[in-house]
């Protein structure tokens, strides 16, 4: 999950328009998941909510300086994990409410107090612009170094009040509007490739990992639909994705988790940064590949009223951190869900989205996939249970009130405000079977609803982007390429059986059969 960033607009029949994924942390922990195919999708369950809430004090406290944010980051990493760490305050100070410190800390963040907000109810408070400020919080409490983005604050970390805000998402907006053309057939394009590859290393092999081959095809296709390049035919090969992954852990190892000894992972990664100059000469290579590829862009930029320099920069982001990492980390996640759905599941999914495509004359259009509830809903589950940015951070700007099912709490002005979405989205009081994956959830006359409760976007999916707001510029498009993987997927195979692990930013998934298509 971070407040939202990548700007690129992408329109998607019935639904408005934009983009942006962003990384998030992931504690090295396999948990078990459970996924059904149900007759009929629950319901919205939100409870009445009484006439007159009673107000309290947000309960919890930091502890003594340095020491209470660096035991609560032990907790997080490390004694509890990140899950138990927030299920476990709320037990002890029986709120969704409360005080504490959110990673890093001393010596990289001095600022790690925030109040956390868990329901569903007080979550949403993260999204008003009216209410809290998004200045340098896409990573939380701390911002890395601007030397890692060639020297500029890039528009995720941008509050909608600062001028270059709206210049900035709408160049990303343009992006994506003047090659929208290439987004379908390029996506066929470098996921073919893909799966054949998958195909000859099973038969080979008996089994392959789907994230290295995923994190190629991603790369490939944002370069190929957005920029009109092969890298393959460039400078930067088949590199992109390592140069991408080594940057990416420069800007977010203070919330990383690799799997190193406890005391080398804290010292190297937890309290001090890591020098940007390490990788200085990778994000060289990809910043000449993409001001090489993006002239057009560049030029709109200039008549934005931004630099060349600035904008390709934010572009490097938008694609390479947003973008390529949204897909790295959401793709297999959501092949896990729906490959623990298993063959009943699948069969569902192959006859409806096979149907659709042959109506629609063997093509694949986003109109035809409007006619898909089934695949629509399954990838709705699998941003609601596991969405691929969990955190969200803003500072108030003001006094005012936070409201969750049970209670008011008063927030102050410059106080921090922190949500892990996870907890808002499998709120029990809104969801039924809420930490179930339930792939026909939002095929009901409550979809709408439901849907105004799923907030991976940093806002809910049943609202749009715009220049003044920080909801994920590129929401739809993010919707849009998860759809295409769903319908590859089933186009091309009946079924298919995967083993599942974990890795730094989210599932690791082993391929073990691939069953082609038999009708």
């Amino acid at each position: 999950m971070a407040s939202s960033s990548l700007a690129v607009h992408f329109q998607i029949p019935s639904q408005k328009s934009s983009l942006t994924l962003k990384p998030s942390s992931r504690r090295f922990k396999i948990c078990p998941v459970s996924a059904t195919v149900s007759d009929t999708p629950p319901s919205v369950s939100l409870s009445p909510v009484p006439e007159k809430l009673p107000k309290r004090k947000i309960p919890g406290d930091y502890g003594l300086p340095l020491i209470g944010p660096w035991k609560d980051r032990l907790d997080y990493f490390y004694n509890q994990g990140r899950e138990e760490f927030f299920r476990s305050r709320v037990q002890k100070y029986g709120s969704t409410v409360f005080r504490t410190n959110m990673p890093p800390g001393p010596f990289i963040s001095f600022s790690p107090n925030v109040v956390v907000l868990l329901d569903g109810k007080s979550f949403p408070t993260l999204f008003d612009p009216g209410k809290v400020e998004k200045r340098d919080l896409f990573t939380g409490t701390f911002m890395p170094s601007t030397e890692l983005t060639g020297g500029y604050r890039i528009l995720s970390y941008l509050d909608p009040s600062e001028p270059k805000h709206a210049q900035l998402k709408q160049l990303m907006f343009f992006l994506l509007s003047s090659r929208r053309g290439h987004v379908i057939p390029e996506f066929h394009r470098s996921f073919t490739e893909m799966f054949e590859g998958l195909e000859k290393e099973v038969a080979s092999k008996g089994k392959v990992g789907l994230n290295a081959a995923n994190d190629q095809a991603a790369f490939n296709f944002l370069a190929r639909s957005w920029f009109g390049v092969d890298p393959a035919g460039t400078k930067i090969g088949n590199d992109g994705p390592n140069l991408v992954g080594k940057w990416v852990v420069f800007n977010l190892h203070p919330l990383l988790v690799l799997g190193l000894p406890k005391g080398l992972e804290e010292a190297l990664l937890h309290t001090f940064r890591l020098p940007a100059a390490l990788v200085k000469k990778d994000y060289q290579r990809l910043y000449e590949f993409f001001y090489a590829n993006s002239t057009e862009i560049l030029d709109e930029a200039e008549n934005l009223g931004l630099s060349r320099e600035e904008a390709c920069h934010n572009l490097l982001f938008a694609t390479c951190f947003n973008s390529f990492g949204g897909m790295k980390i959401f793709f297999p996640n959501m092949i896990k869900w729906i490959g623990r759905g298993g063959a009943k599941l699948h069969a569902q999914l192959a006859r409806e989205i096979r149907s659709v495509v042959k109506s629609n004359g063997g093509k694949v259009t986003m109109a035809g996939m409007e006619q898909m509830p089934l695949m629509k809903s399954v990838v709705y589950e699998a941003l609601r249970i596991e969405p691929p940015v969990p955190a969200q951070y803003g500072r108030a700007k003001r006094d005012f009130v936070v409201e969750s099912h049970d209670a008011v709490f008063e927030v102050k002005e410059g106080e921090m405000l922190f949500g892990f979405q996870p907890f808002a989205t499998k709120d029990p009081k809104i969801f039924d079977r809420a930490e179930e994956f339930v792939p026909d959830r939002f095929t009901g006359e409550n979809a709408n609803e439901l849907l105004s409760h799923v907030l991976w976007s940093n806002g809910p999916e049943t609202e749009s982007p715009t220049v003044n707001n920080k909801q994920c510029a590129g929401k739809d498009f993010v919707v849009l390429v998860s759809r295409l993987m769903v319908v590859e997927l089933f186009l091309r195979y009946d079924s298919f059986d995967i083993e599942v692990g974990t890795s730094p930013l989210g599932a690791s998934v082993t391929v073990t059969s691939l069953k082609r298509a038999s009708f």
